[in-house]
């Protein structure tokens, strides 16, 4: 076993499909003797730190061998070391022999195995093969990562010489097919936990794939999809509406529990259910709305707000009756509390109360001395729902701070004992609050109050990884991106399209490839990382249709959900986006 190559590049721009990518997979050999610290070798440098880099990541390793075989089975010529991304091409070391936790020498280096490659879009750039992120894990050649357990030299032609062997004797091979693959053995993810050289994000991926077998989860890859898609059941749930109470002017709350009156899942504060809204309309009209009580097992309570030609609100508040029948969707959503012990900072405007107040009742009824901080506006007190309970909870922790503002204070209206200042909140009154810069901050409200106040929060210090945001169908942008909007182009004679969270709607176009590309036209945000099946950042709830698959996915979806990134609409379909 040996080093053929020793390859590095530093990120760059490219064009892509029509966009700017900044990438580092364009890798070329170098010559001589280089360092290797504990992040990377010397003269390398990765621009993607969420899929590459870190300690646990520092140097990928790729065989001649698989060159090799890729040659064979694509009949592709001219292919060069350092081709896939590689820091290392090696003679030796198959993906299908080396094990987590095995460890070589390299020169005067030490390094231990961690992961398989983490399966990205930019492998079909490097090597002109879209399918490529697919075909590495089908082919069951995806290389691996080396940690940098003591730092050294090394040169192209270094023997590489095997310092110990690794505890649990599990393979690439077996580990990258143990995520990505359709076969999850628990007694092989109960194996892979035990590696304490796994790297944390792998290791991860196992837990949620081991705790959803043990759960009795039926269908999803629970490793890979977002934790918002695997949800506790597929689909639509027939619920009654129990009570119905007036919270403020123009706004109502809806208590429901499943027809069937069977026991319902816990869910995570903060998140939310989909509403089907039966004879409010053809189609009939689909609605995200937050949880907004405490966390129950036999029921459900929604805020919504009655919006000026609101269709779905204001059948709602019209037409809707204690015994009345909606359609539900099992809680879903990633703008969820965390367990932690830092300072809270719950600011919110208007109906955007709803996500925090359930927060809040969480905070209460599991760490009632977390540090809280409960920021809101709203026009005046008589638009200001849920008050009473706010005030109580508020007064059940020990140590809360809070700050109302009125941006039309009514008459009966006392500063000071109702509000603390009048007008919009602005970056200068959120500074003279003097937040904690290491707080967990929670955003609800219109897009453009948010977007305001994550900038404020980010010039006083405050990391954008520890502000989170919610914004249901106002198709307006947060944070500068673009507003959704229908795509530019011809319009499409086939299936409806109908992405129900923004409200777009159009036909379709074969020009679009995926259902991503359409959402992509549409500037409508979607996660995705491989854009061929495999990592599954794309999947989505399909409320309505069916899909065909143009690359089949390597593991199914979740039930009721679909791959954005490989799936065109089989007839109308529409979409949790």
């Amino acid at each position: 076993m040996k080093v053929l190559s020793i390859n590095v590049s530093q990120p760059k721009e490219v064009d892509w499909n029509g966009r700017r990518v900044t990438t580092s997979i364009f890798k070329t050999p170098v010559t001589g003797r280089r360092h290797v610290g504990k992040l990377n070798i010397e003269g390398d440098a990765q621009s993607d730190l969420m899929a590459h880099g870190g300690e646990h990541r520092a140097v990928y390793v790729y065989q001649q061998d698989s060159y090799d075989y890729w040659r064979r089975v694509l009949g592709i010529e001219g292919w060069h070391y350092g081709q896939l991304g590689e820091n290392l091409t090696v003679e030796g070391l198959a993906d299908s022999e080396v094990c987590i936790g095995d460890r070589f020498q390299i020169g005067t280096a030490i390094f231990e195995v961690t992961q398989p490659r983490v399966t990205c879009y930019k492998a079909g750039i490097s090597t002109g093969v879209p399918e490529m992120p697919a075909l590495l894990v089908k082919h069951k050649r995806p290389g691996f990562y080396f940690r940098v357990i003591v730092e050294g030299d090394i040169e192209a032609g270094d023997e590489i010489i095997k310092v110990s062997d690794g505890p649990g004797r599990m393979s690439i091979v077996e580990v990258d097919g143990l995520l990505y693959s359709d076969q999850h053995p628990v007694e092989r993810l109960r194996e892979a936990l035990t590696l304490d050289a796994l790297s944390k994000g792998w290791h991860g991926s196992f837990q949620a794939l081991y705790d959803s077998a043990v759960g009795g989860a039926v269908s999803g890859n629970a490793g890979l999809a977002p934790a918002a898609m695997l949800s506790a059941w597929s689909g639509f749930r027939p619920f009654v509406v129990e009570s119905i109470v007036v919270e403020s002017e123009g706004v109502r709350s809806f208590l429901l529990r499943p027809a069937d009156g069977g026991e319902l899942p816990e869910y995570v504060a903060g998140q939310h259910i989909v509403v089907r809204i039966p004879s409010a309309g053809k189609p009939e009209p689909i609605r995200m709305y937050s949880l907004c009580g405490r966390v129950s097992r036999s029921h459900y309570r929604i805020g919504v707000k009655a919006e000026p030609n609101g269709v779905g609100s204001n059948f709602l508040h019209r037409e809707l009756r204690v015994g009345s029948g909606l359609e539900v969707t099992a809680p879903r959503g990633v703008f969820t509390l965390a367990a932690d012990t830092r300072p809270l900072v719950l600011i919110g405007a208007g109906i955007g109360i709803t996500p925090l107040l359930g927060m809040l009742y969480a905070v209460v009824a599991g760490n009632p001395s977390r540090e809280v901080w409960w920021i809101y506006t709203t026009q005046d007190k008589v638009h200001y729902p849920f008050l009473g309970e706010v005030e109580g909870l508020l007064g059940a922790l020990t140590h809360c701070h809070h700050h109302i503002q009125f941006t039309r204070p009514g008459p009966g209206d006392v500063i000071g004992r109702d509000y603390e200042v009048g007008g919009r909140l602005t970056a200068e009154r959120l500074s003279a609050l003097s937040l904690p810069v290491g707080g967990d901050y929670y955003l609800c409200g219109p897009p453009g109050f948010m977007a305001a106040v994550a900038a404020a929060l980010e010039s006083f210090g405050i990391a954008a990884s520890s502000i989170k945001q919610e914004a249901f169908g106002s198709g307006a942008p947060i944070g500068g991106a673009k507003p959704p909007h229908l795509p530019a182009g011809p319009a499409g004679e086939g299936p409806m399209v109908d992405f129900a969270k923004t409200g777009i709607q159009f036909r379709w176009h074969p020009r679009f490839a995926s259902l991503l590309e359409a959402a992509e036209a549409c500037d409508v945000p979607v996660s995705w990382s491989c854009r061929v099946g495999v990592c599954h950042r794309c999947e989505t709830t399909l409320f309505a249709g069916d899909v065909n698959y143009v690359t089949p996915p390597l593991d199914a979806p979740g039930g009721g959900n679909v791959l954005l990134c490989c799936s065109v609409p089989r007839g109308d379909v529409q979409l949790d986006l």
